[in-house]
């Protein structure tokens, strides 16, 4: 028996905008083993210990740089998620906003990683919170009609 599986018009474009949010992730990977190489932190460390920290710059922006790779990390299992049940209905809305998202992750890590990391959020904050919430909502009403 064969099953078949139709997907929206658009759907490539999803496919698009999670790949790229895959290629941020790697970007930030070498932001961060930039910073750590120019901090002097071996692995398996994570972070820069306070003492480090507290005489080196570079040992706090690869703090930064690592928490803007980790925040992302954390992000990405709802993205995906969220980004495919809202793709099932509204798929150039979902890839949109998907893209937005990895668009504020790029602004984040560079906001984060510059002299003025409190910053962070001003570069791509809001973005990156509408892009959330586009697909949280747009997700859960895909979810709600498929219920029904």
């Amino acid at each position: 028996m064969v099953t078949h599986i139709v997907l929206p018009a658009g759907f490539g474009y999803v496919l698009a905008a999670l790949i790229s949010a895959v290629w941020v992730i790697v970007w930030q990977i070498i932001v961060v083993n930039g910073h750590r190489e120019r901090a002097g932190i071996k692995h398996p460390q994570h972070y820069a210990e306070k003492a480090e920290v507290s005489v080196s710059r570079e040992a706090y922006k690869f703090n930064c740089a690592q928490r803007a790779h980790q925040g992302t990390l954390e992000q990405m299992p709802s993205i995906i998620v969220i980004t495919l049940i809202s793709a099932l209905r509204h798929p150039n809305l979902a890839a949109i906003a998907c893209g937005a998202w990895t668009v504020s992750r790029v602004l984040y890590t560079i906001g984060y990683t510059s002299e003025a990391p409190e910053k962070r959020n001003t570069y791509g904050g809001l973005l990156g919170l509408l892009s959330f919430l586009t697909l949280l909502l747009s997700s859960t009403y895909t979810a709600s009609q498929l219920v029904k």
